[in-house]
C-alpha cells in the first residue's frame, strides 16, 4: 500500500514566556492512500496539534513530514498554500461557513483560490452538494439550514476540489446523536470513494467508525490499532 503521510520524530514546542510546552514530543507515524484513521485523545494529548501539522497549517519544530511524496519543511508558503487547497480537504466542528453567502458560494469558496472559472466552479459545486444529498439547497444560507446540513456543506466544501485528505476536527461535536450517525455514514462513503480521512475526536462513539485508531497522551503516540468492531459498526450505520 503506498503512504500518503509519513511523519518521522515530529515534535511541536510552543515557548510560552519562560516556559517550553511540548505539545507532540516524537511522533512516528504512517497513513496509507486511502486508509480512514481516527486520532484520539483527551484534551492537551496533542490531537489538535497533531492534525494541525498534517494540515500544515502549523510548522514542527523538529521531525521530517512527507506528504505526497514532498518534503513540508522544505516547502514555501505559498507552496503549503497551494498543497493545502489541493491535497486537504478541511472539515470543523463550527463548520465555519460564510453567513452572507449561500451554500453553493460556501461550497465554491477554494476553487475561487484555485482559478477556476465560474461556470466550472458552479457545475463542480453543484456535483458536490448532490454528492452530500443538498441539491436542492444550494441557495440557502446557512442559518435558514440545520446543524447537519451545515456540516454537509462544510463536507462538500472540503471535497470541491477532489483532494486526496479529509481532515475532519470533531467533525459531530456540535450535531444531536441521529445527525451524528448520519454525518459518519457520509464519511464512511467518502472513504468508499477513494479519500484518505483522518478523523480527529474525543468521543470514543465516533472513532468507532474509522478502521483504524490512533490514541495520544501527553504529545506521544500511545497506541496504534485497526479498529475490530469496524464490520458491526458499519452493518449498523446501513441498517439505519
Amino acid at each position: 500500500m503506498d503512504s500518503i503521510i509519513e511523519l518521522s520524530h515530529i515534535a511541536r514546542n510552543y515557548v510560552i514566556g519562560s516556559e517550553t510546552i511540548h505539545a507532540l514530543r516524537s511522533v512516528t507515524l504512517t497513513i496509507h492512500k486511502n486508509e480512514y484513521v481516527a486520532l484520539m485523545g483527551p484534551s492537551g494529548s496533542g490531537k489538535s496539534t497533531l492534525m494541525n501539522v498534517l494540515g500544515c497549517l502549523d510548522t514542527p519544530s523538529d521531525g521530517d513530514y512527507i506528504l505526497n511524496g514532498h518534503s513540508v519543511a522544505k516547502m514555501t508558503d505559498d507552496s503549503l498554500a497551494e498543497i493545502r487547497n489541493k491535497e486537504i480537504g478541511f472539515v470543523f466542528q463550527t463548520f465555519n461557513l460564510l453567513p452572507r453567502s449561500t451554500a453553493l458560494d460556501n461550497v465554491m469558496l477554494p476553487l475561487v483560490y484555485a482559478g477556476m472559472k465560474k461556470a466550472e466552479r458552479e457545475i463542480r459545486a453543484k456535483e458536490v452538494m448532490e454528492q452530500v444529498g443538498l441539491g436542492n439547497r444550494i441557495d440557502h444560507k446557512p442559518n435558514e439550514l440545520s446543524g447537519g446540513q451545515r456540516q454537509r456543506v462544510a463536507i462538500a466544501r472540503a471535497l470541491v476540489n477532489k483532494p486526496a485528505i479529509i481532515l475532519a476536527d470533531e467533525p459531530t461535536g456540535n450535531l444531536d446523536s441521529k445527525t451524528s450517525i448520519e454525518i459518519m455514514g457520509l464519511f464512511e462513503e467518502i472513504h468508499q470513494n477513494g479519500n484518505t480521512i483522518i478523523l480527529v475526536t474525543h468521543e470514543e462513539d465516533i472513532a468507532k467508525y474509522a478502521h483504524r485508531i490512533v490514541r495520544l497522551k501527553d504529545g506521544l503516540i500511545e497506541s496504534d490499532t485497526l479498529n475490530p468492531d469496524i464490520t458491526r459498526v458499519l452493518k449498523q450505520t446501513l441498517a439505519e
